[in-house]
């Protein structure tokens, strides 16, 4: 009977304890006092440490910081993470808005709400607990910060019931201003380095391997969207993007107050104004405003485009904007040997932290401003962060500014530096400067550097290159896999610990993706998605090497620029010399299977808007039912397949005799 009588004890707290923590962080309403919070807890405590057979590991007294991790560990998101496409006028959102009203051709509402400026995470839910939480990484693959989340008192450890059997839900990992102010005083104080906005504090707290460090820092979560929601295996149907604000409140999430449904954009550029008003004055860091077609229908209509959604823009405001003095004007060597002009000028405070640098991208630029040396500039923070220059104010000029040349030879090796187009020899109509030496150290330093970001070597920074490359133990990225931790250890300032997760963080990260062996390669104009778009055609190494430009340029979103550098990077003797040296050292590539179905070897062309597909969705349907995509219609093209307003593809379809499928008769072929 005493038992009882503890564990319906504990069961009451628990239930108080949770509708507290919903009241102070959710509806922003405390009823009680800091003091009678603190008590209930403690009482919770201590019955559930003197009778752990009544604990629950999602019990609020459980957010206690556990042992510190070595490294976080990858995990694949349920599902994908996307970001959004910027805008930052009025005339923008109107062209957004143009551009998927003609697709829809319906009526539509938009939902509105704040864009804070943090670090995206996802979080899983399975019966009401909170079981796993990631950041963002690259929108598919993240880094386990679970117990890091937990120390996060806004994110519910067991949701308000009645709850979902599965849960999944995005959102930003905030710290408030005033906690980043007061964070910073006591990093001036330890004599460490500040913050220069609370996104880089709120980023840099949670991917610290201590929990107990993230707990001090008081974090924030907001959701931004609920990714997946089910009962009992069933998806929970939702009408609308607003829908799902209601029932992550309902669940025990906090969410900011500022959101609105707007019928038409007057009412859209309303909000936006709003919420301007009042910007500096919110909380937390905001660089926006989110502004979502509300419908969920229409956005699946809409689709995704790249990484970001096409029902989806952001409105950045006017970045804040300062006058400084030119006082030189340098260039950077890049991975790819691209040399970028730097603007140097006096320290100047703006949007939150001092600045004295900003790229200004090629001479196209350079020519656009009129920039001297000595000129007056304005200069802005894009996005809140990035510093650039706007504007010259050219009626400050004394006469004595100076003119910037781009230099003919490479400051860093004195190689010799030509134009070329697109990253191509032999075109000097470009704006684009190159140094001619693959051998430049501040080549061969940037390109190792996203070597190992991009086979998330991470235990590896531009120091520690520098480091190796000094010591003769590296000449290029394929020597890392060579090393051993009795190379590292014997160095000054590497103790035996860090040489052991460097070696050991090597040698895990020797099978690798395909798409990111191609990434880490740094052909120039390859990214990260054309290096997905690449591995998913191609599948494999072998293939790769041997295809023709046409077939490169075949893909769809790759042009004949970047067919041409992928095929000239793979017909260089030593580029292959390179790749042959990373699979003698131990380097082993994942490759993407090559999908087989009722498609197989079949050659679609996409054209027009699909009635109730998207254009990702029937890309992917095609892909793992073994077909093949392309951008261009050919005699190879073995269907075309058309929706509304399809275009020019379709006449040519037409004329070379091609078979043309509707959407319904595609799913038929399935």
């Amino acid at each position: 009977m005493e038992d009882l009588k503890i564990k319906n004890r504990i069961l009451k707290l628990r239930e108080e304890i949770s509708r507290l923590r919903n009241e102070y962080h959710v509806k922003n309403n405390p009823k009680v006092t800091d003091d009678v919070y603190e008590s209930l807890t403690r009482e919770l405590d201590g019955l559930e440490s003197k009778y752990p057979e009544f604990a629950d590991e999602n019990s609020a007294v459980r957010r206690v910081a556990g042992v510190p991790l070595s490294k976080f560990k990858k995990v694949k998101h349920e599902s994908r993470m996307l970001s959004m496409n910027d805008t930052f006028s009025y005339d923008e959102v109107k062209e957004w808005e143009t551009r998927i009203s003609k697709l829809l051709n319906k009526k539509h509402s938009y939902f509105c709400e704040v864009k804070f400026d943090g670090l995206s995470a996802s979080l899983i839910y399975k019966d009401g607990a909170f079981v796993e939480g990631s950041t963002r990484g690259d929108g598919y693959i993240g880094e386990d910060v679970t117990e890091n989340l937990k120390m996060i008192n806004s994110i519910p450890l067991k949701l308000t019931p009645p709850y979902p059997s599965h849960l999944e839900v995005h959102g930003e990992v905030l710290m408030p201003k005033k906690v980043w102010i007061a964070l910073n005083k006591i990093q001036e104080r330890e004599g460490k380095p500040t913050f220069a906005n609370t996104r880089n504090a709120a980023a840099g707290s949670l991917r610290q391997l201590d929990p107990k460090i993230v707990q001090e820092r008081k974090l924030d979560f907001f959701p931004w969207d609920l990714a997946s929601i089910e009962y009992n295996g069933k998806k929970l149907e939702i009408k609308n993007h607003s829908d799902k604000h209601k029932i992550l409140r309902d669940l025990g999430f906090f969410l900011d107050p500022h959101e609105k449904k707007a019928q038409d954009l007057k009412e859209v550029f309303s909000f936006i104004e709003d919420i301007g008003k009042i910007r500096a004055d919110l909380p937390y860091g905001s660089d926006g405003v989110a502004i979502s077609v509300d419908e969920l229908d229409l956005q699946e209509k809409l689709g995704i485009v790249g990484k970001a959604p096409r029902y989806m823009t952001a409105f950045k405001y006017p970045a804040e904007r300062a006058t400084t003095i030119v006082t030189n004007i340098t260039v950077s060597v890049g991975r790819t040997g691209v040399l970028t002009p730097v603007a140097h000028f006096n320290s100047t405070f703006v949007a939150g932290s001092s600045v004295s640098k900003a790229t200004l991208h090629n001479m196209d630029q350079i020519e656009r401003l009129d920039i001297r040396i000595g000129d007056t500039i304005v200069i802005q923070k894009a996005g809140d962060v990035i510093p650039e220059v706007v504007e010259v104010l050219t009626k400050m000029r004394g006469g004595k500014e100076k003119k910037f040349k781009m230099p003919s030879i490479c400051p860093m090796c004195e190689y010799k530096v030509e134009q070329r187009k697109a990253g191509l020899a032999g075109n000097s109509s470009s704006v684009a400067f190159y140094c001619t030496n693959k051998n430049c150290p501040a080549r061969n330093s940037r390109g190792m550097q996203h070597f190992v970001n991009a086979f998330e070597i991470y235990e590896i920074g531009p120091k520690i290159i520098d480091r190796l490359k000094e010591e003769g133990l590296i000449g290029d990225s394929a020597d890392l896999f060579t090393l051993e931790s009795a190379d590292l250890s014997g160095l000054e300032r590497f103790g035996e610990k860090s040489a052991d997760n460097i070696i050991n963080s090597i040698e895990e990260h020797k099978k690798v993706l395909f798409w990111r062996f191609i990434y880490a390669l740094g052909i120039i104009h390859v990214g990260e998605q054309t290096a997905r778009d690449l591995a998913n055609h191609f599948h494999n190494l072998k293939n790769l090497m041997s295809v023709s430009i046409e077939d490169i340029n075949n893909i769809e979103n790759i042009g004949p620029i970047v067919s041409e550098s992928v095929f000239n990077y793979f017909h260089d003797k030593s580029n292959l010399h390179f790749i042959e040296k990373l699979l003698v050292n131990g380097v082993s590539i994942i490759e993407e299977k090559k999908k087989t179905g009722n498609l197989t070897g079949k050659i679609f062309v996409l054209t027009g808007t699909l009635p109730t597909l998207s254009r990702e969705d029937a890309k992917k349907k095609i892909i793992e039912n073994g077909g093949k995509v392309s951008s261009l219609v050919s005699i190879k093209t073995d269907y075309v397949l058309v929706g509304v307003e399809a275009g020019s593809k379709y006449k040519e379809a037409q004329k070379l005799g091609i078979k043309i499928i509707t959407e319904s008769e595609f799913l038929k072929m399935l």
